[in-house]
Parts: structure tokens; sequence; C-alpha cells
């Protein structure tokens, strides 16, 4: 059953140099107790698209009309502020790239959970606190009693992304958004935040958004993986079935410069020539043209839509798009 669907998405931010397109009309499905990986370049509108979600996108950028946000049956897209804040961190949680500037330095960190279970729960302070050395427990940080009063500096860069899923988890959300909540950590504690998203997804049967670069990430996390590219979703399915038979170039080339095990230094690592387009400027026709290996003159100047494919969907005029009579 579907938690979230996103129809015709578009966010815009207005510039001095023009509209920039980060996010143009993509579709996604999130079902519940399912992990939906997004992938893309940097510059694809990934982050975007979860700052949209959570309609925290202030000016000067703008969700444009006719975008709709539907979780739960309720359009967040359409509701007012007043009505979103008994969803947003409630309901719906949002893990971001880098806990030290998104948490308050000069709060402990037990004060700033306290305050998140306190904003949507009819609770104590003592019980708030108490539940908030449960929740540090619960992410697996040591001696919850002493860490919840200190300071965001005074914990290592792990452990504050563990708060930084505590807080999000206060509430109990039924979908948890991670926006590359590695980012900056080494491999080995890396391992252990996603290990912990893993088990926390499976313990309380939520469904998370994991937005990430790695695609070996989405391979070990998810259930289904949307793949963007230039503000678009240019495929989407189940991951077994898009990383076994990818039907866009551009998730072909993605899969194809992950580097190999027992790959020397010799040897050259795949790589996608160029570079993703300007938002401020879009190319016309499909915007992985330039760099695609298939690429015909149509690919130039018609946009092909996302279709039906055997992997799930894909927007590729090689794919099941019918090129309109010219």
């Amino acid at each position: 059953m579907s938690l979230l669907r996103v129809e015709n998405l578009r966010t815009y931010f207005d510039t001095r140099s023009g509209v920039m397109k980060a996010v143009d009309g993509i579709n996604l499905e999130v079902r519940e107790g399912s992990t939906l990986g997004i992938v893309g370049e940097s510059g694809s509108g990934k982050s975007v698209t979860a700052l949209s979600i959570m309609r925290l996108i202030e000016r000067p950028g703008r969700v444009l009309p006719g975008s709709h946000i539907y979780f739960e049956g309720v359009d967040l897209a359409a509701i007012s502020e007043r009505e979103l804040e008994d969803i947003r961190g409630n309901r719906i949680s949002m893990v971001f790239q880098e806990p030290m500037t998104s948490l308050n330095p000069v709060y402990t960190v037990g004060n700033q959970i306290i305050e998140a279970i306190r904003l949507h729960r009819r609770v104590s302070v003592r019980d708030a606190r108490e539940r908030a050395i449960e929740l540090l427990e619960l992410v697996g940080i040591p001696s919850p009693e002493r860490r919840i009063d200190a300071f965001p500096h005074e914990l290592s860069g792990g452990m504050r992304q563990r708060v930084m899923i505590a807080m999000a988890l206060a509430c109990e959300p039924k979908l948890l958004i991670a926006d590359e909540p590695t980012t900056a950590l080494d491999v080995t504690i890396q391992a252990q935040i996603l290990e912990l998203l893993r088990q926390l997804r499976d313990k309380l049967a939520m469904a998370v958004i994991l937005i990430t670069h790695d695609l070996g990430v989405v391979a070990e996390m998810c259930d289904d993986v949307a793949v963007m590219y230039a503000g678009e979703v240019v495929e989407r399915g189940s991951v077994d079935a898009v990383f076994c038979a990818p039907q866009h170039p551009y998730t072909e080339a993605l899969l194809r410069s992950v580097p190999l095990l027992g790959m020397t230094q010799a040897e050259p690592l795949n790589v996608i020539p160029g570079m993703v387009p300007s938002a401020l400027h879009w190319p016309v026709g499909c915007r992985f043209a330039a760099r695609c290996d298939y690429a015909s003159d149509h690919c130039h100047r018609e946009a092909p839509e996302l279709v039906a494919t055997r992997a799930g969907y894909a927007a590729c005029w090689l794919r099941g798009n019918a090129p309109s009579s010219e």
C-alpha cells in the first residue's frame, strides 16, 4: 500500500540569472514499511526533492501549483502551515546531511530531543527526558544517562548523527527521510549508521527515503530505487530489476562507473563524460542526450516521457516511447 505519492513535483528558485528549475515534474511512490533509494549526481535535485516533501523550501524557492505530495491520502502541498505542523516532525521526520550544522551548538543534545518530543506530545519534562534517554539507547549511544547532558561539540561525528536519528524518531514517524546520512563519516561509522537505520526500520515498521550517491548502499538497504538526473526521475523500479537490467542509459552508466573489487590502480575507472547541465537552462529534448552513447537526433529534439518497462519505469526513447510524428 502506498504511504507517500509524489505527482508532478516542481520546485523552482528565482535567481538574478533567471529561474532555476531544480526539480522539474517528478513522480515518486513509497510503500508502507519499504525503503526507497534516490540516487543521482550532485545537482540532480535529490535534496531539493526531500525538502519539498517536508515543505521546507524557503524564498527564493517555491513549489509550483499543480504539484501534489500525498501522504496517507493528504496532499501536503495543499494544506496550511498550521496543519502541516501536526505532520512534519511527527508523522514524517528527516535526518539531514551534516549533524554539526543541524544541531544547535548552545543546547545539550538532550534538550533538543526533549523539545522535539514535547512539540508533538503532551508529556512532562521528566517524562520527555526519560523518553530521550530511551531514544539515545535505542540508537546505540553508550551511557545515555550521561550523554544526554552533552553538547554537540562534545560528541563524535557518528554520535551526533545518532542523536539526529534519535530526534527524528522521537514521535515514531511513519516515514523517515535520510538525506546522505553518512556524509563526512569514516567507512566504519558509515556502516554502523546504515545498519542502525535498517534495524530501526524493521523494528518500528516505518518507511524510509534514503538519498545517496552510493549505489552499493542502495543495493544493500533499499527495496525500490529512483534515479534522478537534471531535475527529473529518469528511471524507477525495484532495486533488483533496475540494477540487473537498467532501462535508461544514465542508470547503465552509473552502474558501469562503480569501482569493482579487485581492480588495480592501472585499470581506468569508467566515467560519464561531461557534466549535469545547468538548472537555469535545461537543454531541449532528453537532458542526458549530450552525454549518452545511444543518443539520436530525435533525442536532442524531443523529451521522452516516463513509461512502463519490464524493470519499472524509464524515460528513454529506446524503451517504449513512441516518437511523435514529424
